[in-house]
């Protein structure tokens, strides 16, 4: 059963977001005598330690080698993720290419692979079409790719989001129909283009349609075959892949057919890397053939071969040779990719893909650097119209589901605006940019809400709209917006509390520090990548000592040094923070004379604690040495040669009552 820490005592509120600590003050003689109450609910994930320390026995014996200290620790986050069985809880640990699943599983995926393997025997002319985010750019390299390793040819088509705007158009198609197409291929979009599927039947085109994004209450659209793991009479086993992925499987597919069996473990691996990056750029759960890519894909990227990929990593700076985690992926990578179909032609990443010439890649490259900054400035500024909006007006503010609306605001942001904005308020969000009669919108919701069923309670107010439970996008009149906005709003008060606004922090267990090692730090490292479904682990350790006053980092960060709370570093001053592997021999003196004067040298350990964007939290409880405090944290390796380290990384900080 999960446990919530009640730091929130009497009738205060809890406030909505983490930088709004309530702060009730007594009178008393010690002028820091407050009573705090967090921003944030500490809620504990759910743990069956029965069932964990069965897993733990069945491990201790298996390949991995899991230092025995912190087998118990990595047991409990495997069953907390639902991982109980001893054989899944290995190919969880370490995937491998023999877990991805038979292509053929997934439905309609053997007439598609007719028809295509029919086109190459023909060499007729066939057209990808695909989407203009990483999803959908990524999952043309990927087919076009693979029909050219198999001996045809494809040409692609990317809508420019401005202009055409998301989902297939009929004159793309009669266009493709009249210079000859006879066979088109959709990538992460197509799902509900009913009209797109007619129009490829009228002009005489074989229409095949891989997504995997929600089909709508009409079903399916009239194409010659659907090939979606989300449609209804697929029992594929992995329901949650990206469109990359998709495609992916209809690429693997036609390798099994074409190729030799020693090439196609070697191109499924090359691919890997690709799909890899749009897995976790699409945010779609990190589990089942989705962990294969990516924990295949980013060991990958450590020796790109493709010349784009490597011009596009030594422009992040990831080009160094090491394993890439998803969050650099996510943060460094994407965006980047992203940039291409936000703030000009997605079409460039396509080619980006294809270049062979080391020069030009890195110059289109540095031209999707360039472009991700222009979207971030063009983000800042949406963002700051945006939070004044809100200031001025609290109706907005206090809204079930936030929906704003601005003249000429870029389109190809508004969807991380609306990313911003639930981040900030914790409530689900619509970003709408106005253009004359038209507007178009972006939106991102909360756990508790889903958003698309949300869109579908007023299909009368959209000209079309597409997405799942925490994204959509659409376009309506702009007439309709202030209808729209009182819609959801009562739409959203129906369905959800005040309660499903609070923050929350869910933590996996407890963690005393003295249990934070170098070791521990590599059992969960087995647990990598982390994203969505399998997220970082996060421990809690109560009443530890604050060593000194925390130290300002970049105006809203924070630094401290922490220590278990009955280490005697805590009387007598001593740094005892492990700098290496913390074994006998690589104790000082001060650690020797430690270990005589204490239960345990461990206990006499420091940790330097970073607080991302908690200073403010920090400041509001006026921290000083010699408090106690109750943390969340997740454990980090700091790589810095002169002060590198085990580090803790803060995800909140409440000082103990």
């Amino acid at each position: 059963m999960a446990t919530s820490f009640p730091y929130n005592t009497g009738n205060s509120k809890i406030a909505t977001h983490r930088s709004q600590l309530k702060i009730a003050t007594y009178k008393n003689t010690n002028s820091r005598l407050q009573l705090i109450v967090p921003a944030m609910r500490w809620i504990s994930k759910p743990l069956n330690l029965p069932k964990a320390r069965l897993l733990a026995a069945s491990l201790r014996d298996s390949t991995l080698r899991v230092p025995p200290a912190s087998l118990d620790v990595l047991a409990d986050l495997l069953v907390g993720r639902g991982i109980v069985d001893p054989e899944n809880a290995l190919k969880f640990l370490s995937p491998s290419i023999a877990d991805l699943h038979d292509p053929l599983q997934m439905s309609g995926m053997k007439v598609a692979l007719d028809r295509l393997e029919a086109a190459l025997e023909r060499k007729e002319k066939i057209l990808i079409y695909g989407d203009y985010d990483v999803d959908g750019t990524t999952a043309i390299v990927i087919l076009k790719t693979a029909i050219e390793l198999c001996g045809g040819a494809a040409d692609f088509h990317v809508p420019h989001r401005i202009r055409e705007g998301y989902g297939m158009r009929d004159e793309v198609i009669e266009r493709a129909a009249a210079d000859g197409v006879r066979l088109i291929i959709s990538v992460d979009t197509g799902i509900r283009d009913f009209a797109a599927a007619q129009t490829a039947r009228r002009t005489g085109i074989d229409l095949i349609v891989t997504d995997h994004h929600l089909p709508g209450v009409d079903g399916v659209p009239q194409a010659m075959v659907v090939v979606n793991p989300n449609q209804n009479g697929c029992n594929y086993p992995c329901k949650h892949l990206c469109g990359a992925g998709v495609a992916f499987k209809l690429a693997q597919g036609l390798m099994q057919r074409r190729l030799d069996f020693k090439d196609q473990s070697r191109l499924v691996m090359s691919f890997m890397k690709v799909v890899a990056i749009a897995t976790i750029a699409d945010a779609v759960p990190l589990l089942g053939e989705n962990r294969v890519f990516a924990k295949l894909g980013l060991q990958g990227l450590r020796r790109p071969v493709n010349v784009g990929l490597r011009a596009l990593l030594e422009v992040a700076k990831l080009g160094d040779g090491r394993t890439l985690s998803s969050t650099e992926v996510a943060f460094r990578i994407a965006p980047r990719l992203n940039a291409a179909g936000r703030m000009d032609v997605a079409r460039d990443v396509v080619d980006l893909f294809n270049e062979k010439d080391t020069g030009r890649a890195r110059a289109m490259a540095e031209r999707l650097d360039k472009l991700n900054a222009e979207r971030q400035e063009e983000e800042r500024r949406i963002m700051d119209s945006i939070e004044q909006r809100l200031e001025a007006e609290p109706a907005l503010r206090d809204a079930y589901c936030i929906v704003l609306d601005g003249e000429g605001w870029h389109r190809g942001v508004i969807g991380i605006t609306a990313s911003r904005v639930v981040e900030r308020h914790s409530r689900p969000t619509l970003i709408i940019s106005r253009e004359g009669d038209e507007a178009h919108g972006s939106g991102r919701s909360i756990h508790s809400f889903h958003l698309l069923q949300a869109i579908e309670s007023c299909p009368e107010l959209f000209l079309r709209y597409g997405g799942h439970a925490h994204a959509v996008g659409f376009a309506l009149p702009s007439a309709n917006v202030e209808k729209l906005r009182h819609h959801l709003d009562g739409y959203a008060r129906s369905r959800l509390t005040l309660a499903d606004f609070e923050p929350q922090l869910e933590f996996d267990r407890e963690l005393p520090l003295r249990e934070v090692t170098p070791e521990l730090r590599r059992s969960l490292l087995l647990l990598e990548p982390f994203g969505m479904g399998n997220d970082e682990p996060v421990f809690t350790a109560r009443g530890v000592r604050l060593m000194a006053p925390p130290q300002t980092v970049k105006d809203k960060h924070v630094r401290l040094r922490v220590a278990h709370a009955s280490s005697a570093a805590a009387t007598s001053g001593g740094d005892y923070t492990p700098r290496c592997h913390p074994d006998s021999s690589a104790l000082s003196k001060e650690h020797a004379v430690a270990t005589v004067e204490a239960p345990s040298w461990r206990d006499n350990l420091t940790f330097k604690a970073m607080g991302w964007r908690l200073r403010e939290t920090c400041d509001q409880q006026q921290l000083l040495a010699g408090d106690r405090l109750d943390i969340a944290f997740s454990v980090e390796m700091n790589d810095h040669p002169d002060f590198g380290g085990l580090e803790l990384c803060l995800q909140d900080v409440f000082r103990s009552r």
